[in-house]
């Protein structure tokens, strides 16, 4: 049943309850997390938005995932107590070593 059928049937005098009982479970998209979470806006720029969007899509990810993302691993960046491996040092130092073409 369509919005305009559902309203002329409430408005003709059929009880709301049957309406709802008719009707098919909506079907919600599952989350993507597992604990609790906590609703910001935020104000971007529409360039800036854009490009994230772009970036969002090209993971096949949504843009609040994304940005999830971005904003932990910002903070693991202030995070002292945080570890990192071996080969990823190591990974970065041969990285550096490396002469650029210029």
């Amino acid at each position: 049943m369509n919005r305009d059928d559902a309203i002329k049937r409430f408005h003709g005098g059929d009880a709301l309850a049957d309406l709802i009982d008719e009707s098919q479970p909506a079907e919600l998209p599952t989350p993507d997390t597992d604990g609790p979470m906590v609703s910001r806006s935020v104000r971007l720029p529409l360039e800036t938005y854009e490009r994230v969007r772009a970036a969002a899509d090209a993971r096949g990810i949504g843009v609040t995932t994304l940005m999830r993302q971005w904003i932990e691993a910002g903070l693991a960046d202030l995070d002292e107590s945080a570890t990192v491996s071996l080969a990823d040092v190591r990974r970065a130092l041969a990285a550096l070593s490396r002469p650029t073409a210029a």
